[in-house]
């Protein structure tokens, strides 16, 4: 075969000469020469791209569903996904991209509520009143309503204060120092948005800020009149709570009994605790009253000004009650004279299960009834008596009383001087009396399994 001249094969071929090729431009810069998308895949990339303006999920399918949530952005507004997107996948993407560690079983094993309550509850950390618009909370009530159950918040801000009105205030002859103290330092008031949250059944409160470092003031952590009132109203007209926690802020015998008062007969509440605060007789004998007058099950006052008159209190209502499970005085001061007196009342009651009397200054009077209690209460499953002075006497009464129990499971009895001899033998007791429950629990199964192999036998 005859090869052309090369000056036929440069006319042949364009590209020889650069000036006469034809040259192609893509508008897209990430344009190949791959195959095309198809049309329904191409929709679906729309439909993410524009999902913010116009929202469209319910009417695909489940395939086509699940495309599109796994490529929506995190970043959309709540508005448009919190009614509209139920998946769990999608709202665990959002926490994880919110929070560095995140323990979703304490939100019911839910991410959309974890990420619902977390977000709220940062809110609430850094809202100050008289600067932060409130809209920017109660905006969020419809989209949330559904998915908080549990709000824990562990800081309120107080208002930014105005040094030109305090002065005014502190020159005022009609303002007294009280007032002067709590000028302006009122928190966000809860009231609207707990009555907008349908499922909430536990608010866990502090009323303080954390990390102030060099800017401390007492002030900072000051529960004041008008906050105690708008709370009181706000657990009073929640009908769901079922756990109250107010810890940690300065709760004083008359706010306790404000707050109280609000939560006599109240339909749901089980569990209430004040710890860690300043709250005395006064305020206990209104707890007291209270146990009888709701379905209470979990009293817990730990650390604060409780003494022998609050015990008695509270022990009068226990001689009366059939709900309470669990009562918590730790680090109070009720001494003997409170100890003996709960003691005697656990005598009749027979359904509080838990106590923990622990750093009450107890001594061998306490131990003497408590063991009478130990040797006809069958309902007591575990005692914390540590930290207090039952001495070595007082420790062999307390065994003495356990070779007539069979019920305690757990008896703490630290740090009481009760030598080591009696400590060894009640943990002996407290091992067999745990025996005896795992095999109480283990013989329906047994039972069971012995009447099978009987009729397969006969079979």
């Amino acid at each position: 075969m005859a090869i052309p001249p090369p000056s036929k094969i440069s006319v042949s071929n364009p590209a020889s000469n650069t000036r006469r090729m034809r040259r192609i431009i893509a508008e897209d810069p990430e344009w190949s020469l791959t195959i095309v998308p198809r049309l329904s895949e191409l929709c679906l990339q729309h439909i993410v791209s524009n999902f913010e303006k116009n929202p469209v999920l319910t009417q695909l399918n489940p395939i086509q569903q699940r495309r599109v949530l796994d490529r929506l952005s995190t970043d959309l507004p709540l508005k448009v996904v919190a009614n509209l997107v139920t998946d769990e996948s999608y709202w665990r993407r959002r926490c994880n991209q919110r929070w560095a560690v995140g323990h979703v079983e304490k939100y019911g094993n839910s991410w959309k509520r974890m990420f619902f309550e977390r977000h709220l509850q940062d809110l609430l950390k850094y809202f100050i009143p008289g600067t932060t618009d409130p809209r920017v909370i109660l905006e969020l009530v419809p989209l949330c309503q559904d998915y908080v159950v549990r709000l824990s918040v562990d800081q309120f801000l107080p208002p930014v204060k105005l040094e030109q009105q305090i002065q005014e205030m502190e020159q005022s002859d009609s303002a007294s120092e009280t007032e002067v103290e709590e000028f302006s330092m009122d928190h966000y008031q809860l009231g609207q948005l707990v009555a907008g949250l349908r499922r909430l059944e536990e608010l866990d409160l502090v009323f303080g800020v954390k990390d102030c470092g060099m800017n401390f003031e007492w002030n900072l952590f000051l529960f004041t009149t008008r906050d105690c009132l708008s709370l009181a109203s706000t657990i009073k007209a929640c009908h769901t709570l079922k756990v109250f926690k107010l810890t940690r802020s300065k709760v004083d015998d008359e706010k306790a009994r404000v707050l109280i008062r609000s939560l006599m007969d109240h339909p749901a509440l089980l569990e209430l605790d004040l710890s860690h605060n300043n709250i005395g007789d006064r305020g206990v004998r209104a707890a007291a009253k209270l146990i009888n007058h709701s379905h209470l099950q979990i009293l817990k006052l730990a650390n604060n000004k409780i003494r022998a008159l609050g015990a008695q209190a509270l022990a009068h209502a226990l001689s009366y009650n059939t709900t309470l499970l669990s009562l918590n005085l730790r680090l109070n001061c009720i001494e003997d004279e409170g100890g003996q007196a709960l003691a005697h009342a656990l005598q009749s009651n027979s359904t509080l299960t838990n106590l923990h009397l622990g750093g009450n200054e107890l001594s061998e009077p306490t131990a003497t009834v408590f063991s009478q209690v130990l040797s006809v209460n069958t309902a007591l499953t575990c005692i914390n008596l540590s930290c207090n002075h039952i001495g070595l006497d007082g420790g062999k009464q307390l065994l003495e009383g356990m070779s007539d129990n069979k019920t305690l499971m757990e008896f703490d009895l630290r740090m009481s001087e009760i030598g080591q001899e009696s400590e060894y033998l009640i943990s002996v007791a407290l091992n067999a009396n745990r025996e005896a429950a795992r095999l109480r629990t283990l013989q329906p199964t047994c039972c069971h399994i012995t009447v099978n192999h009987i009729n397969n036998a006969a079979d």
